[in-house]
């Protein structure tokens, strides 16, 4: 262990396995640690007697639940968008050949007491029983515009800047009614909060175009995507990516202490009185706890069921999002249902997830609930570059922009994504 190294990476969260992987690839010299002897810290996948211990202090599920090991329980589980840079990420490092894939049934938005499948498309905003008849037809042109758009074509515009425009100017224009812009912000942009209204609305009509491309790549009921077995696998991926590309790894590593020179840059890493030396280190919140500040808490509900969500057409993996309007909370709540369709449960058993920013004293014998942090560091200063812990949405986009930034800090480069995305239809299978 007594080497000098570009990386220390602390963790294998996926943030960290991504960021292992692709600093790899550009051929630092990188070592991984984790103080765990499991891969995933934060986001590990559980099995029923894993599960079982943590949440009720044994390790003796009941009998009729089946077996321990069909079971992979993700702690932190979100849909892959289609399109989204995540799987840009996967082709980009050639992760994809350690995983397959399968398409999500279904996509839905909770609206006045209902469960509505998310229109994305004005052929499908004649069809959905979100809107009536006039509403149809003013959202089937607001889809229109979002469809034709093209941020190198002026034509497309129709006379609006949208780097100037607010979301809620361009909205206005199509005068939509409340509930059909809680969808588009929340169900199909994916805004976890209401801020994106005032916003410019180019990065929304990004979202939203993302979707809608997504949703047509596979042609199935979503636009997402989810790995077969749940996304344990994907943290081992890219170990072993890492490992290709001459990375260590080393798990069951106690203590994992980041050390500082006399100018308060992190210059090694010492562990069972062993120091590796290093130029940067990389790590989530909990390896540097005072270097980051506590910004919210999410709270988690975990069901087993032997049906799947009700009023969602039977589907066997599912995203519902509630808008923090149709509840009257500040921040949208999440449901994902996953199944034995996916290889995370025996058959005819369906796992289902709620999760949400948490906005008031809960009841934790039930519930699952962590703290959220964020970095407040200089890394320019400490050469420490820590992730921010998860946050409660149940889709991969704000992890992987986290990502990326830190990827662009470390490296001073912009990760190219350009790709040939077909290179990931094991997803079709």
């Amino acid at each position: 262990m007594d080497e000098e190294y570009d990386v220390i990476v602390l963790g294998t969260g996926l943030k960290e396995c991504i960021l292992s992987g692709l600093l790899s690839v550009d051929g630092l010299k990188v070592l991984h640690m984790d103080r765990n002897d499991y891969y995933g810290g934060e986001s590990t996948s559980l099995n029923l007697i894993q599960l079982w211990k943590r949440f009720r202090g044994n390790d003796k599920p009941p009998a009729h639940l089946g077996s321990s090991r069909d079971y992979n329980v993700d702690m932190i589980p979100k849909f892959i968008m289609a399109n989204g840079s995540l799987v840009r990420v996967l082709i980009h490092t050639d992760v994809t050949k350690y995983l397959y894939f399968k398409a999500v049934d279904g996509s839905f938005v909770f609206n006045k007491g209902k469960v509505h499948k998310v229109p994305a498309t004005d052929m499908e905003a004649l069809k959905s029983s979100l809107m009536g008849i006039f509403e149809k037809r003013r959202a089937g042109k607001f889809f229109i515009y979002v469809q034709d758009y093209n941020e190198n074509d002026p034509k497309t515009h129709d006379g609006m800047d949208l780097t100037r425009v607010t979301t809620r100017e361009l909205i206005a224009k199509y005068g939509l009614a409340d509930n059909t812009i809680d969808c588009i912000g929340h169900a199909l942009a994916l805004h976890r909060d209401d801020r994106y209204l005032d916003e410019p609305a180019l990065d929304t009509m990004k979202r939203m175009k993302l979707y809608v491309e997504s949703l047509a790549r596979f042609q199935g009921g979503s636009p997402y995507i989810y790995p077969l077995y749940g996304l344990g696998e994907l943290p081992q991926a890219f170990a072993r990516l890492s490992a290709v590309y001459g990375g260590t790894y080393m798990l069951n590593k106690p203590e994992c202490k980041v050390e500082f020179n006399e100018e308060g840059k992190a210059c090694g890493v010492t562990s069972e009185g062993e120091t590796a030396r290093c130029k940067k280190v990389v790590c989530d919140p909990s390896y540097l706890p005072n270097k980051v500040r506590k910004v919210g808490r999410v709270a988690r509900a975990i069901v087993i069921m032997s049906h799947p969500i009700p009023n969602t057409n039977d589907s066997h993996s599912v995203q519902v999002i509630l808008p923090q309007k149709q509840l009257g909370r500040r921040s949208d709540m999440y449901l994902f249902c996953c199944s034995y369709s996916h290889n995370v449960a025996p058959k005819g058993k369906f796992i289902a997830f709620v999760s949400a920013e948490a906005e008031s004293d809960i009841d934790e014998i039930f519930f699952d609930i962590y703290d959220r942090y964020e970095p407040v560091n200089e890394p320019s200063l400490d050469n420490c570059f820590i992730s921010t812990s998860y946050d409660a949405t149940t889709h991969f986009e704000s992890t992987v922009i986290d990502v990326l930034n830190m990827y662009t800090l470390i490296t001073g480069k912009v990760l190219d994504l350009s790709v040939d995305l077909s290179a990931a239809s094991a997803a079709e299978e």
